[in-house]
This record gives structure tokens, sequence and C-alpha cells, in this order.
């Protein structure tokens, strides 16, 4: 994924916008990782009048106090703004169709391998189970709004089923590993099954006992009802389809197996 700007003129937007919403708390940066600049996984201390969830607590942002930028926002704006974005997802599907969410790390490679699902009829990207109301990417990649990067899996049960989903779900990642896919690390990149029907959840769980019996270590997997689905900018939608960052594109025909390249 694209880098984060880190240095003291790339605050003038988005981390104040978030510092400002999250009722005067603050950010702690991060070392990056091998790839891509990241802020790694939030400390558990929460800041006042913050919702945390499942993914971690909101880090105290001494930094930015440091640079003049904390404080100032309203305990009661937090709280409006964590009651929007756990809200429900109020959008419909398709005629004749049904939602599935899924995390399993970088959105854009999961992605690529629902569209290649015969039955799925159309995929999206975006941010969820956070509490924060419209985040941007750089709001979520600092790991302090609790959002997840998902999959938003649009399916016909009639030509899929969400078995076949849940199983395109396990292969895809490692279950096993808090906050983390490879050299992605944050509470955006955990990994969630997020149901909208009681049925649903019943075959995650399932699928979740199942799957523990062959893994030789701990499934951390979150299995919770979806919430309010916050799309993603554009330029991350079928990023990879669309040719990624070396412009060459990936098949997104149904079946195909070709090797996912996940940054492009």
């Amino acid at each position: 994924m694209p880098p984060l700007l880190t240095s003291p003129a790339s605050l003038s937007s988005s981390p104040l916008r978030l510092a400002s919403r999250l009722g005067g708390a603050a950010l702690r940066p991060a070392s990056s990782s091998s790839r891509h600049r990241r802020f790694l996984a939030p400390t558990q201390t929460a800041a006042r009048g913050a919702t945390t969830t499942g993914g971690g607590g909101f880090a105290a942002m001494s930094w930015l106090g440091k640079l003049g930028l904390g404080g100032g926002g309203s305990p009661r704006a937090s709280e409006a703004s964590a009651a929007l974005a756990q809200g429900p997802d109020e959008d419909k599907p398709a005629p004749g169709n049904e939602f599935a969410q899924f995390g399993a790390g970088c959105f854009w490679g999961v992605e690529l391998v629902f569209q290649r699902v015969p039955g799925v009829t159309r995929t999206e990207v975006g941010y969820s189970q956070g509490a924060f109301h419209d985040p941007t990417y750089e709001d979520v990649c600092t790991g302090a709004t609790g959002h997840n990067e998902v999959v938003r899996v649009q399916y016909d049960p009639a030509a899929c089923k969400f078995d076949d989903l849940l199983d395109t779900f396990w292969a895809r990642h490692d279950p096993t590993t808090p906050n983390r896919q490879g050299g992605d690390v944050g509470t955006q990149y955990r990994s969630g099954i997020y149901y909208y029907t009681p049925e649903q959840e019943k075959a995650a769980l399932e699928s979740l006992e199942k799957q523990q019996k062959v893994q030789n270590r701990k499934i951390v997997t979150e299995i919770l009802p979806a919430k309010r689905f916050y799309r993603a900018e554009e330029y991350h939608q079928q990023y990879l389809a669309k040719g990624g960052r070396f412009g060459f594109k990936q098949s997104t025909e149904k079946g195909c197996n070709d090797p996912i390249r996940c940054y492009g």
C-alpha cells in the first residue's frame, strides 16, 4: 500500500481531523515495516469518551501534544461518532443477492481472491468495526480508529454458498497471527468474519471450530455482526485488477488460480 507521510508538514489534515473527532486523543507513531511505512497497533489505554473495539484501544498521542496539536475535541462528539460507526450496515444487496464481510489483511489481495469466486457478483473494499464515523485511509492506518480493512462481498446464494466464501477466507490468510498478515502490522489487518444473518453466524462458528482442529496454533479470528461499511477511496477499489502499483493487471476471471501479487 502507499506509504503514509509522517513529517510534521503532513499533519495538517487527517491526523488533526482524527484527533479532534476522537475527543482530543492523540496518536503514537511507530516504526515502519520492511515494505511500507506503518503505524503499529495502539496501546490499550483508551482516550476519554472513546469506545474501544475488538481491534484494540486508542493510543496516548503525546507526539501531537508536543507539537501543540492535541486536545480540543468533545467527548460527546466522540460518543456520537462511535455510535454511528458501530451501527449496522444499512446498505442493501442487489435483489436475490446477499452480503458478507471479511477481514484478512491488506484488502487489495483479499478482494481479488473473492472476485474470482464463482457466484460472487460484486466486491468492494472499505473500513468497518471501528469507533470513528466516516474514516479515511490515513485515519485507519494510524490504528487508532479500531477499523478493520474489509471486503464486502455480494454473492448469489443460488450459485455460491456462504460456506464457499468461508473456505476462500481460510485459504487466503493466516488466522493465527493477531493484528498481522506478513509484513502488514496493525489492528486494521486483523482476521475477521462479519455476519449479516444468524445463519451466517452459525456457519462461521462451525467453520472456525473445524479449522481449529487442523491448526497448530490458536485461531484469533473474530466473528461479529457486520457493522456500518465505509467504502474506501476509489483508487483502492479493484486495485490489483486495475494494475496495482506496477501496472500489471491481474485476472478476475472466475475460477482463476493465478498467484496473487499482493501489491501489484
